[in-house]
């Protein structure tokens, strides 16, 4: 009955994986693992009931799939006519590929944390993010005996359950005529087939879970081809046999199974967080939204006039804007709409979100893209918030505190696993290519604080630990929350008022004081909006007009649609602009001569690389670097030109954002024409 199988498999093979078959045939070396993936959607339409077999008896039928693999190879050399160049592999697996397939269903497709008795036997798969990563060993996979009585040859295989212990059996396993019973067996010589190993532990992302819940792990067993291509903090599908190991003989101690993966496929998807759900219908809705408005982006048309009569008679006219003010603004609108007004903060979590492009200078070292954001404020501010809604933009985040944050949870913990010391990724390591946010960031130890500097800046991890020293990757975008100490002192720097260090603050691109001064129109301007958010609670939700608040699912997707497709490029005009910027810094800067570095250079460019990005362009004009200008203005810290810096608590939306763009940017040009004897009439030509 298994030939029949073995020879319908072939057949499958030979059908749809000719191609693969043959390049594996033609590989030079022959003691090498080759993997064959197989889609299991293809499986089903071409074979249901084998397809069935796989899913439901793995541990039987997919050693079946490895045979007629090295069976379909025979047929291909036959029939080839270059046969001296190619010769039969004989370890090619068979890896089951379920994406796609109906395989993708909540029975078979679990959470970690919901794995249980009933998924033990069949093809299950799992979805988590490597959180650690063992050495790659070699194991015995085989050897072979001989029965002293009737000379009956077998082979044995480790069982999983004991830790890989080969256990022979009580008597002879031959059948038929030949069956003696015989006990006593010899080892045969050279008879050991040695198997690559590599255990690693994903975890549930806890973007899935709960408030309270306790995101839950488990081991996985890479073998073959499949180890050593994924590291601690990779995304990964694992599709494998739910198994269960014994757990250490203690004593007193009760003998538990642990349950185990064993993989047969592994998928990375690190790669696929750019292109998730943006179809092309929507990237032409941003195409088509940006024509609408190209004349006016930071605005587009006006209120109606009825609705701002309706504003003027409950709240204060000189504070209070309308909310369809389109273009650049309708995108920020978007972002914590909950929160009324904090312009600048909103337009700069966007910029951060969003971020420069990474480049390679001449001596081959990497300049970072990603930016990062530092909120100071008083208690009731709403930092927190901006750091959830932050978190929710992104495809991968971890939120922690700063009092729940230790250097080691942070970056990487040695941990010894049974007898071998192993490494445990952090926070930055498993927010790679995503954001890290970190509330109460005053909270952390000094100590703690410091380990972060290169994750930062070089975006990487240097580790020596227990014998362990390598580098991890940190491409990712911090943004911190704190309080400042006491009360906030304009008149001291900005280390002596947050207690963090000037070389932690020179690392983020922009620092926002967000001060709680109590304006009473303000407040009256915040509690009507508060009171009629709780009158209307559904007001703004499921809004699908783009000329409108942006809903947070079409947010998510318009700043992975620009960061995958633009890659902005300074023109002359923003690299005078910035340049002569960064001279008035360096010359005004008394204070805070910690953050007035060449790093601040580097943060311009990225700044207005990443408002060019939000602009739907490719190309970093004036309009880019003066807009980057104005969020380090708003930082309160870092001033070098009167009058345009004020604080980003009362930040509003304007009712004509062009035409209080054109003052600001008059007002900053003047002041820069003194650098380098431009103009500012000059410059601001169009």
């Amino acid at each position: 009955m298994g030939s029949d199988y073995i020879h319908a498999f072939a057949r499958f093979l030979l059908r749809h994986h000719s191609h693969d078959l043959r390049s594996i045939l033609f590989s030079q070396d022959p003691m090498l693992h080759f993997p064959l993936s197989v889609d299991f959607a293809e499986l089903t339409e071409a074979i249901p009931s084998l397809s069935y077999l796989i899913f439901s008896q793995p541990t039987e039928f997919l050693p079946l799939f490895d045979d007629a693999a090295r069976l379909a190879q025979g047929v291909i050399l036959e029939d080839c006519k270059d046969q001296d160049n190619a010769n039969l592999k004989e370890f090619v697996h068979v890896r089951i590929n379920v994406c796609g397939s109906p395989l993708e269903c909540p029975e078979t497709f679990p959470s970690i944390g919901r794995v249980r008795v009933k998924h033990r036997g069949i093809l299950l798969t799992l979805k988590g993010i490597v959180i650690r990563s063992g050495a790659v060993k070699m194991i015995e996979g085989e050897r072979e005996y001989e029965c002293r009585k009737c000379k009956h040859r077998f082979k044995v295989f480790p069982e999983l359950e004991t830790g890989n212990a080969i256990r022979l059996p009580t008597s002879c396993p031959s059948e038929g005529a030949r069956s003696c019973e015989g006990s006593n067996f010899q080892f045969v010589e050279n008879s050991i087939v040695c198997h690559d190993y590599q255990e690693i532990k994903i975890q549930e992302s806890t973007q899935l879970l709960g408030v309270g819940s306790i995101p839950r792990s488990i081991p996985v067993i890479l073998k073959d081809d499949l180890v050593d291509i994924v590291k601690a903090g990779d995304d990964v599908i694992v599709t494998g046999l739910l198994t269960a190991k014994w757990s250490p003989d203690l004593k007193d101690v009760r003998c538990d199974l642990d349950p185990i993966l064993v993989a047969n496929h592994v998928r990375r998807t690190n790669e696929l967080k750019s292109d998730i759900d943006i179809p092309e219908d929507v990237a032409k809705k941003f195409e088509q939204f940006w024509s609408n408005f190209k004349h006016t982006p930071l605005k587009g048309n006006s209120t109606s006039n009825q609705h701002l009569e309706t504003t003027k008679l409950v709240l204060v006219p000189d504070f209070y804007q309308p909310f369809h003010t389109q273009g650049r603004n309708a995108i920020l609108r978007g972002i914590c709409p909950q929160i009324f007004g904090l312009f600048t903060v909103k337009l700069a979590v966007a910029l951060t979100l969003i971020g420069g492009v990474q480049h390679v200078d001449a001596s081959g070292t990497k300049v970072r893209g990603e930016s990062h954001l530092l909120l100071v404020g008083d208690p009731g501010t709403g930092k927190s918030q901006f750091l959830k809604f932050a978190a929710k933009l992104s495809n991968r985040s971890v939120i922690t505190t700063g009092l729940g944050s230790t250097s080691a949870g942070l970056t990487v913990t040695a941990i010894k696993d049974g007898g071998e010391w192993m490494l445990e990724a952090g926070a930055l390591v498993l927010a790679d290519g995503g954001i890290c946010c970190i509330d109460e960031f005053d909270s952390m130890r000094e100590h703690d604080r410091a380990t972060i500097h290169e994750a930062m800046e070089q975006q990487t991890i240097s580790i020596a630990k227990a014998g362990l020293v390598t580098t991890l990757s940190t491409r990712t975008i911090v943004f911190g929350a704190t309080n400042p100490k006491g009360q906030y002192d304009p008149n001291q720097s900005l280390s002596v008022n947050t207690t963090l260090s000037g070389p932690l603050l020179s690392r983020f691109d922009i620092v926002l004081v967000l001060l709680d001064t109590k304006n009473p129109e303000w407040d009256q301007i915040v509690s009507s909006h508060i009171l009629s958010e709780k009158k209307d609670p559904e007001r703004g939700t499921d809004n699908e007009d783009l000329k409108n608040v942006w809903p947070m699912p079409m947010l998510r997707r318009y700043i992975h649609y620009v960061k995958g497709h633009f890659k902005p490029i300074l023109t002359k005009e923003a690299e005078r602009v910035i340049s002569s910027y960064y001279q008035l810094q360096r010359r005004s800067a008394t204070q805070n001569a910690a953050r007035t570095t060449v790093r601040m250079l580097e943060s311009l460019i990225r700044l207005a690389q990443a408002h060019a990005r939000l602009m739907f362009r490719n190309e970093v004009t004036r309009l880019d670097a003066i807009a980057a200008i104005l969020c380090v203005e708003s930082s309160m810290t870092t001033s070098a030109i009167v009058d345009s810096a004020g604080n980003a608590l009362h930040s509003n939306f304007t009712e004509n954002p062009d035409e209080e763009f054109a003052k600001q940017e008059k007002l900053i040009l003047g002041q820069l024409q003194s650098i380098d004897g431009f103009s500012w009439e000059e410059l601001s030509c169009r």
